[in-house]
């Protein structure tokens, strides 16, 4: 008896059929479709490593809303009001253009919350 395959398996293998699989992180990741390198020191040791990210420019994201942060919120809240999953707090430093979430936790600050970038809607 022939079992179907797991739910991930099945969608591995469609990523696969149509070239976009390969990232080393999943399409929740803030590094999915970064290339991984690695670097051999003298004494011959590999270590691997995710390349550099680049914060997209934020008008690459289309706007859906602001948000202006009260006191006491933080930035997983946030993205999980918002986006749905506190694990995305990075879209919403990546729409706002900051490294640190701290930045975005000010009470006052105006929080853009925003379509991933490149998705359809964002401005060219």
């Amino acid at each position: 008896m022939t079992l179907p395959p797991e739910p991930g398996d099945a969608l591995q293998a469609l990523l696969q059929a149509s070239g976009l699989a390969g990232s080393a992180f999943p399409p929740t990741s803030r590094y999915h479709g970064i290339e991984l390198a690695t670097y051999t020191h003298p004494d011959g040791t590999v270590v691997a490593f995710a390349r550099r990210r680049f914060i997209p420019p934020p008008e690459q994201h289309a706007l859906l809303q602001e948000h202006r942060v009260a006191e006491g919120e933080r930035l997983d809240i946030l993205a999980a009001r918002f986006l749905g999953d506190p694990e995305q707090f990075w879209r919403l430093c990546d729409a706002n253009a900051v490294l640190d979430p701290a930045e975005l936790e000010q009470p006052g600050t105006v929080v853009r919350v925003t379509l991933p970038g490149g998705f359809p809607g964002a401005q060219p």
